[in-house]
């Protein structure tokens, strides 16, 4: 089968799939409304439910239809290419991605963009960052960075010396994966080499780095695999809340849950509730909701007038009950006002 005939017989069958579960949203505006795709690493992810609400609120009230695509597991590449032609194919204005590999979609991106297509990266940036007409995220860098000068303030106030376990997202190490686990690691006063990718530090206080796919599954398999490798792991990085629960699991199965710090980022109502519940110290609260209606917003913009938005920093708070001198953040009874999920 040639390349075409497959990529447009995926999409024929993405669009199936779409309509049979319910994932296009739409509100006003009836057949002239302006067309937004949204395409999301997952759909199952609380982060990712929040960024859809996002964007079928704004849709709401700014005349525009939304039309909702996901990958059946972080790092799926091929069904986001997939929905990127459906949506060219669909006459869309827009399309609104958080790349599961921010590299290999560049290609259908640039192909996007041929086409007259307005798109803007929400969470993750494309690689590079130009390949997208602009950026709508937290600043990831920044979301580890506060999780490890917590942890860093912590542990030098405890007098304890760290073994760290890092449990990263995906073996494809894409853009938001690197800058949170180095943020995360030059917070902490780790010295990392290489900013472009993940594990080439040689720090003693380094266990070593797993994959989790950013789901509690992977978390507690990451976790088990790296307390075999050393079970005096007592600081557990981790890509997002729900690996993070997942590590918890595995350290409580061994007894070892009240002697190991967990830090995270998210800062989704689940999340924050572990951080009251003193099962993560400390995480980093990112809005998907308001990169999602932004990015909607701009669409509508963009369809009106021709109007291209500029990168949009989207905010950071370091969440946690047990603040640290030096290091600005709220507590969770604040985190729980400004959750999702």
């Amino acid at each position: 089968m040639s390349r075409r005939a497959f990529g447009l017989t995926a999409a024929a069958v993405l669009a199936l799939s779409v309509a049979a579960c319910g994932n296009g949203g739409s509100s006003g505006g009836g057949g002239s409304s302006t067309l937004v795709g949204l395409v999301t690493k997952t759909d199952t992810n609380p982060f990712f439910v929040k960024m859809k609400e996002g964007a079928q609120k704004a849709a709401s009230s700014s005349g525009a239809t939304v039309q909702s695509f996901a990958g059946k597991q972080d790092g799926d590449n091929q069904t986001q290419v997939s929905a990127i032609e459906n949506l060219i194919a669909s006459g869309a204005k827009g399309i609104l991605i958080t790349p599961s590999d921010s590299k290999a979609i560049v290609p259908s991106v640039d192909k996007a963009r041929a086409a007259g297509l307005l798109v803007i990266a929400l969470d993750t940036p494309l690689e590079p960052a130009s390949a997208a007409d602009a950026t709508f995220a937290t600043d990831n860098y920044k979301a580890g960075l506060l999780i490890g000068q917590w942890a860093k303030a912590k542990f030098a106030k405890d007098g304890k010396q760290a073994k760290i376990a890092l449990l990263d997202l995906n073996p494809n190490q894409v853009s938001v994966d690197v800058q949170r686990d180095q943020g995360f690691l030059e917070g902490f006063g780790v010295d990392v080499k290489d900013k472009n990718k993940i594990g080439d530090e040689a720090d003693p206080r380094i266990v070593g780095h797993d994959v989790t796919n950013g789901d509690p599954a992977g978390g507690r398999t990451a976790m088990e695999n790296l307390l075999q490798k050393d079970p005096g792991v007592n600081l557990v990085y981790t890509i997002n809340e729900p690996a993070a629960a997942g590590a918890y699991e595995a350290l409580k199965a061994v007894g070892k849950e009240k002697d190991v710090v967990i830090v995270s980022v998210d800062g989704g109502c689940p999340g924050v509730n572990n951080v009251k519940a003193g099962v993560i110290g400390a995480t980093s609260q990112q809005y998907p909701l308001k990169m999602a209606q932004l990015g909607v917003e701009a669409v509508a913009k963009f369809a009106k007038d021709g109007s291209k938005p500029q990168n949009t920093d989207t905010g950071v708070t370091l969440i946690t009950d047990q603040p640290a001198d030096g290091v600005e953040s709220k507590d969770s009874a604040f985190g729980l006002q400004n959750c999702w999920g």
